[in-house]
């Protein structure tokens, strides 16, 4: 008969300590404390991360990283391929293929960037007022919400991008935010209807808060989790959906570089300059990737049901 080992309290709480802190759930940590440790320990999120940052990071300097001005032409520097003196060519103009890169990043991360963010504000608001009122406001909303979400999203765009004047970067923000927040409010609506029942809205009221302050004070920021995730991996959509309305035509506008109007330029010389369309859609699979990543990343460390 094997003897059982007795451990003392001290040295089974340490024990328990020790294997807690392993597993990333500190004692006494919160919330968001064990959801930093699960993100650090996603290998993938961490790189996806890293990239993300260093595209953005890129595109912001670009003015002072690129190697030639943006608008420089020459025409005896035409269809060089890449090497020393042009690291990734150059185009039909002499256009440094490198340069026009980096200062399309700014145009399409701008555009990933600020339709991540319009979503989640408009999304969250709306979810936020169905979930908390309820009833005539909720089943409007919804509705409108089911309406939106049974368009086809690629041909709505088209139409739109076709009937609105202009080619900047407001304007595509504005067709992407019209009918990308769907999602964001019923995230945002599921995570209210559960969270008002909590006695800490119940001691907002009872304090004499307004539902404007319960709202906006203490509902969402609770309900921030989905919505991070949701934010982050719209950065990649959007930036795809604008690489397509570009590459069609109906996006960004030339002379203003992106990434999809590169791609649309490009194919008039695939045979002959292959370059031209290779690099900026390295560079469009590389960022939705990493922000695939990093979304994947943030889904799994926020994950409420993860938590012990």
């Amino acid at each position: 008969m094997v003897a059982r080992q007795v451990l003392s309290p001290d040295l089974a709480l340490q024990l328990e300590r020790r294997r807690r802190a392993a597993a990333g759930v500190g004692v006494g940590l919160s919330y968001w404390q064990v959801a930093v440790r699960r993100f650090l320990r996603h290998r993938l999120a961490l790189v996806g991360g890293v990239v993300a940052l260093l595209l953005t990071l890129m595109a912001v300097l670009a003015p002072v990283l690129a190697p030639y001005p943006v608008d420089r032409i020459s025409l005896d520097a035409r269809w060089h391929r890449p090497g020393p003196a042009h690291p990734l060519g150059t185009d039909e103009l002499g256009r440094d293929v490198l340069t026009r890169i980096m200062y399309a990043g700014r145009i399409s991360l701008t555009v990933g960037y600020v339709t991540a963010i319009a979503i989640a504000v408009v999304g969250s608001l709306a979810g936020a007022v169905a979930g908390f009122y309820g009833g005539v406001v909720d089943t409007a909303l919804m509705r409108l919400v089911d309406v939106l979400l049974s368009i086809p999203t690629l041909p709505l765009y088209l139409i739109l991008a076709a009937l609105i004047p202009g080619g900047g970067v407001l304007r595509i923000v504005l067709i992407f935010s019209a009918f990308g927040w769907t999602g964001v409010a019923r995230l945002v609506r599921g995570q209210i209807l559960s969270l008002k029942a909590q006695d800490f809205v119940e001691a907002a009221r009872a304090m004499g808060a307004s539902e404007a302050r319960i709202v906006l004070r203490h509902l969402i920021p609770n309900a921030l989790a989905p919505v991070i995730v949701a934010a982050t991996l719209t950065v990649g959509g959007a930036i795809l959906g604008e690489s397509a309305l570009s590459y069609l035509g109906l996006g960004i506008q030339p002379p203003t570089p992106s990434w999809g109007n590169m791609l649309q330029r490009a194919q008039e010389y695939l045979w002959n300059a292959a370059w031209l369309a290779v690099f900026p859609g390295v560079f469009i699979f590389i960022t939705v990737l990493s922000f695939n990543f990093l979304g994947d990343g943030l889904r799994d460390a926020l994950d409420p049901r993860l938590r012990v």
